[in-house]
């Protein structure tokens, strides 16, 4: 991140009150941006709450769905730039809901680039995609070129996502980029049916994690802390007309199995004797998903400073101080 880059600019972020959106907002707060959150319902357990986050920003209260909404806020703020994070991110969730899932990550998202293309002042838009977006592929790692053939409901809300990001950069030339990341992972993600959270919490408790798939999915986890650098160096980079338009993949490049990932966090947490339930059970998910971060090194000089091991570590020292106070 580029010292006083983002200083006095007026950034609205959607979605400003979920796991990545805290952690990206509270990192604008520092660098001495003036933030403008959209939201649609107030968790009192989110960073973004418990930290204050909410008190230091402009809350704007809605849906993405409502167009009207999402221009006020761009344009009674004289917004510069957008991070648009605000999305149904589950992919249990979409199984269950597949329409309320499209109508937050497909509807959510052409309604804030149109909003963006109607304001002048907005130069620079981000949207969160995701490795899920490429679908299932025999070719690994995923790299930008790939196409995007989401299959299941979560994956397909992505790729439309995505594929929408890159319409209004070719027919309009918004000044938008596009992150695909791995899973990511840290302090302050209390959605309990991912992987991570779930694991720490039953190992916190002594019992032993569950895992709902046969353990074999092979995913990139990624650290929250490499994931906000990562959107702070592409939104930075957007002022460059190489950049504009193109999407980059965010991840650590280390290809890593749900068991093996459970493995590390009894490790991690001291309780090897701990081994997992499989269930065998999880409908939907892609085998394996890694990413080739080459274009994002190439073009933008970026790496993840975290290892798994080192993001581990300081995830199960956040966990337990949380559940110290409330569990």
């Amino acid at each position: 991140m580029t010292p006083g880059y983002w200083r006095d600019k007026k950034i609205l972020v959607t979605g400003a009150s979920g796991f990545l959106g805290s952690a990206l907002t509270e990192a604008l707060l520092v660098a001495g941006a003036r933030v403008v959150a959209l939201l649609r319902d107030e968790e009192p357990e989110s960073e973004f709450f418990r930290r204050g986050l909410a008190r230091r920003v402009v809350g704007v209260r809605g849906d993405l769905a409502s167009y009207p909404l999402v221009e006020r806020a761009l344009n009674e703020y004289a917004i510069d730039t957008c991070f648009h994070l605000a999305a149904q991110p589950l992919v249990t969730v979409a199984n269950r809901s597949p329409l309320s899932t499209f109508e937050s990550n497909i509807k959510g998202t052409w309604n804030v680039l149109e909003a963006c293309r109607r304001q002048p002042l907005v130069k620079r838009v981000v949207v969160a995609s995701s490795d899920k977006a490429y679908g299932e592929s025999r070719q690994l790692p995923y790299v930008e070129d790939a196409p995007l053939v989401g299959g299941h409901p979560y994956d397909v809300s992505k790729s439309c996502a995505d594929l929408l990001a890159q319409s209004y950069f070719r027919s309009w030339r918004l000044p938008v980029a596009i992150a695909r990341c791995g899973n990511f992972y840290g302090g302050g993600d209390l959605y309990w049916d991912r992987i991570v959270p779930g694991t720490f919490r039953s190992l916190a408790r002594g019992e032993q994690p569950v895992i709902r798939s046969d353990g074999s999915l092979v995913r990139d986890y990624f650290y929250i802390r490499d994931v906000v650098t990562a959107y702070l160096t592409l939104a930075e980079a957007l002022d460059r007309p190489e950049v504009q338009g193109e999407a980059f993949n965010f991840g650590t490049e280390t290809p890593t199995s749900v068991l093996e990932l459970v493995r590390a966090m009894r490790a991690t947490a001291g309780r090897p004797d701990l081994e997992p339930i499989v269930l065998g059970s999880s409908p939907n998910e892609i085998p394996a998903q890694y990413l080739s971060t080459e274009k994002a090194r190439r073009l933008l000089n970026w790496r993840p400073d975290y290892t798994l091991a080192r993001g581990l570590c300081e995830t199960w020292a956040w966990y337990l101080a949380y559940f110290n106070n409330y569990d």
